[in-house]
């Protein structure tokens, strides 16, 4: 089952502050490997996908050399705490499994994310926060429940409820 949560919450027409302990995704652009860095919150994980497809930037994983992506390329590699899988060239979803899927625990995996925007922000090899807004992440829970976030203009995707 996938649960997707808001991230503010209305109560008799007035905004309130989401209970954010879930779950966050944190995008970090960088050269030459642009980084995923997650935060197991309240429930334990299995796993976590990458989907890009809602993109505002059109986004691709860059993959090898000569693909669809722009100049550098990288596959995806484990940077502590995940099993790293091989994601096709110019693919726009990713899966990666935990080691240590705990409450608390933290992993990192680095691949290279291209956009394909002809009037991109900083150029198609670079993506801004506005480009990775709208993507999705899903976070596979222990108890085989799925809840999604959407990755917001900072670059994170984090489960609120």
């Amino acid at each position: 089952m996938l649960k997707s949560f808001a991230v503010v919450m209305w109560s008799a027409g007035i905004a309130q502050a989401a209970d954010c302990t879930g779950a966050s995704l944190r995008f970090v652009e960088s050269a030459p490997r642009d980084r995923f860095e997650l935060v197991v919150g309240a429930d334990a994980l299995q796993a976590v996908s990458v989907d890009l497809r809602g993109s505002r930037g059109r986004l691709i994983f860059d993959t090898a050399s000569g693909g669809t992506g722009v100049e550098v390329f990288q596959p995806l590699r484990d940077e502590g705490g995940v099993t790293a899988g091989d994601v096709a060239d110019g693919a726009e979803m990713l899966r990666v499994v935990l080691k240590d899927g705990q409450v608390g625990a933290r992993a990192a995996f680095s691949i290279d994310v291209d956009d394909r925007l002809t009037g991109s922000d900083l150029g198609q090899i670079r993506v801004t926060g506005g480009e990775m807004a709208g993507a999705t992440a899903v976070f596979e829970l222990e108890n085989g429940q799925s809840v999604q976030a959407v990755f917001d203009k900072q670059n994170r995707a984090q489960v609120c409820s």
